[in-house]
């Protein structure tokens, strides 16, 4: 939020007190992945591999011209689940996403955030539709990755539980041993949001620009910040 009411910093203040267990989606609010490689260019790229193979009948002129590598991915499966097509597809997705880590841009206030949560005792977990290779080797390089390991809950080979599915949110709660109600999820888009509704686990938006929030908000966020910032200051304030 560009501007919060009273009655949306006392929302925050309580979304953030009220949480012993933090879920994490991982591009968007704690990076964007996707900064200096073109995630366009990837999903282009992967159309481009299926084409090659004679696979061009295997989309939808629209799923073709998806800007997303992830629907590329889902649209493949639905059609050939579990097959050697979609993991070899999975497997260049995963090496872009390796690539694209080296040069990702980390989230304004989100490495203090993440440290300043872990040091007043909240367990935070990674929730994401990204490979858990990807994750973990930002997290390390960015000397984080002691604030989530183990629990690091990306992709898997059934693809079928990608979010919206709430599978890596039920995984992770079931491991650390938390009620939904005593976590919280921070995502930034409506698949996100749709995870955590089915989880039943509350749910914070964010949103780095005037789009996103006006997508979240359309899908029924009620709680949607453009900065870290207010959390960062709500979590110090617990300490």
């Amino acid at each position: 939020m560009t501007s919060q009411t009273d009655s949306e910093t006392d929302g925050l203040w309580d979304l953030i007190t009220r949480a012993r267990v933090v879920l994490w989606d991982f591009d968007g609010p704690i990076c964007r992945l996707f900064a200096g490689h073109s995630a366009e260019r990837v999903a282009s790229d992967l159309v481009d591999w299926l084409e090659g193979r004679g696979l061009h009948g295997l989309l939808t002129e629209q799923e073709r011209e998806s800007l997303d590598p992830h629907a590329v991915l889902r649209a493949v499966d639905r059609r050939h689940p579990g097959s050697d097509l979609v993991a070899e597809l999975e497997e260049r997705l995963t090496h872009e996403e390796l690539k694209a880590a080296s040069s990702a841009m980390p989230t304004a206030y989100a490495d203090p955030l993440i440290r300043t949560w872990t040091a007043v005792g909240s367990q935070l977990a990674i929730t994401s539709n990204n490979s858990p290779r990807v994750i973990s080797r930002y997290l390390g390089d960015r000397g984080l990755i002691g604030c989530f390991a183990p629990h690091i809950y990306g992709r898997t080979e059934d693809l079928s539980r990608l979010k919206p599915d709430p599978h890596c949110l039920i995984r992770a709660l079931s491991a650390v041993g938390a009620a939904p109600s005593a976590a919280l999820m921070i995502g930034d888009t409506p698949s996100d949001l749709e995870a955590a509704r089915r989880a039943e686990v509350p749910f914070l938006g964010y949103a780095r620009n005037q789009p996103k929030e006006k997508l979240l908000r359309d899908a029924g966020a009620t709680l949607v910040v453009r900065s870290l910032q207010p959390l960062l200051d709500t979590v110090r304030g617990q300490a």
